[in-house]
This record gives structure tokens, C-alpha cells and sequence, in this order.
């Protein structure tokens, strides 16, 4: 099975990153798990940290964003992660499709459901009531989300069931898609396009 991995780099005018993955370092793969995420974002780096770990893959990213101004632009290249995402995957073809994710924190319970579908789409009710977490605005952690989807050609839906802590919330948000993820990039042992269309 040809290995699903790629590298991305984007740079503007506001930030400059790279970013490289590998879907494929779960348990019982032949490759070891490797995470390294600085974005210059405390809380970003330990909720994308939080995605590589339970969606079972590598990811190496570094940013250096326009942080003198605010977060925005950082947070916003989550467009660079879809991107990696997308074309590590390759063509959907031989994989579950659908996943279906539930994490809680604590008093937290996140849901998320992705269909890699190359039809983006993105809803997300987190609830978050702080206007920060660490230096994280967390307006933009639904931002985040949206960017990911978009870039990657994912409908993704993420919900928070129920919680009272913004940190437990947003986290089990972020480990409840790695789990969809994981679940949805699994390899079926065949090679079909997982739809009726035949084409995705």
C-alpha cells in the first residue's frame, strides 16, 4: 500500500508555514508517531497536538504568523493543514469515507462527523464563552474548523453535547474530530470509490 503522507508550504504576507503528515502511524503501523506543532499559539499547539495523537498520525507544522497583530491569520492556515490533509490522501478511493467521533474531558462531550466527500461544508455549536483560551481567541476555534474542511474537501460537523469548562470543551472538540478522522481515512483493503457516483 503506497504510503499517505505529503508537505505544504504557504507563505503570505501574514504568515509562513510548513506543515508535513503522515495519516498512517496508528498502532500497529510500521511507522512511529511523531509530533512536533509550533505556531507560536500555547493552546493551538496543544489542541493540534491533540489531533495528530488520536487520529493516529505524524504531523510536523511550524508557523511564524503576524502574532503582533492578533491570532487570526495564524489560526486561519488552518487552510495549510486541510491542504496536507487532502493531498496525503490522495484519491478517495479504498477508505471508510464516514467517521463518527465522541470524546469527553471531564465534564465535556464533544461529537464530530466528517464524510471526505470533496463536497466542503462545515457546521460547528461549541458554545465557548470566554473570549480566550491561553491566547487563543475562541471565535476562532469554529474558524479553524471551517478552514480545515474547506481545504481538505470535507463536510465536517462538530458539536459540544455538554460541558462547563471552555479548555475541556474546545479539547474534546478537536479529539472528537481526530477520532471521525481516524475512523474515515481507514483503509477498507479495497479499492473502491466509496460512493454510488463512482467518483468523488
Amino acid at each position: 500500500m503506497s504510503a499517505r503522507q505529503a508537505n505544504v508550504s504557504r507563505k503570505t504576507n501574514e504568515t509562513d508555514i510548513e506543515v508535513s503528515i503522515n495519516l498512517d502511524c496508528g498502532p500497529g503501523s510500521d511507522s512511529v508517531q511523531a509530533i512536533e506543532v509550533s505556531t507560536g499559539i500555547g493552546f493551538l499547539d496543544h489542541m493540534y497536538t491533540a489531533l495528530a495523537k488520536h487520529s493516529g498520525m505524524s504531523l510536523t507544522m511550524k508557523c511564524k504568523g503576524d502574532l503582533w497583530i492578533d491570532d487570526h491569520h495564524t489560526a486561519d492556515d488552518a487552510i495549510a493543514l486541510g491542504t496536507v490533509f487532502k493531498k496525503a490522501l490522495g484519491e478517495v478511493r479504498g477508505i471508510r469515507r464516514y467517521g463518527t467521533g465522541f470524546a469527553p474531558l471531564d465534564e465535556a462531550l464533544s461529537r464530530a462527523v466528517i464524510d471526505i466527500c470533496s463536497r466542503p461544508y462545515c457546521v460547528t455549536e461549541l458554545g465557548l464563552k470566554r473570549e480566550k483560551i491561553g491566547d487563543l481567541s475562541t471565535e476562532m476555534i469554529p474558524h479553524i474548523f471551517y478552514s480545515f474542511a474547506i481545504a481538505a474537501g470535507a463536510t465536517l460537523h462538530i458539536d459540544v453535547l455538554r460541558g462547563e469548562n471552555d479548555h475541556h470543551r474546545a479539547e474534546s472538540a478537536f479529539k472528537a474530530l481526530a477520532l471521525a478522522i481516524r475512523q474515515a481515512i481507514e483503509r477498507t483493503g479495497g479499492n473502491d470509490v466509496p460512493s454510488t457516483k463512482g467518483i468523488l
